[in-house]
């Protein structure tokens, strides 16, 4: 529990660095089963705050209309494109 305490007090940007740091561990092969099943399960918890961390920013983003002239007239929640393999 008090891993998911830590993750949530990170920044995106040290979740990122660390998510990335334990990608590196289990690239290598080089950690016991155990060790390699904690780091996964800790990577896979710093993935979906990544996720929620992004999924939050872009609910804040606004797509600016503007007319054929190009004066701005208001704007709209930004609606991203389906993607595919989500």
């Amino acid at each position: 529990m008090t891993d998911q305490i830590d993750i949530a007090a990170l920044s995106f940007e040290d979740a990122l660095r660390e998510l990335e740091r334990i990608v590196g561990q289990l690239e290598t092969g080089d950690v016991p089963l155990d060790q390699a099943i904690t780091l996964y399960e800790r990577g896979d918890a710093l993935r979906r705050q990544c996720q929620a961390r992004l999924d939050a920013a872009q609910a804040r983003i606004e797509q600016v209309r503007a007319d054929v002239s190009g004066n701005v007239t208001g704007t709209t929640p930004f609606a991203p494109t389906p993607s595919s393999g989500a």
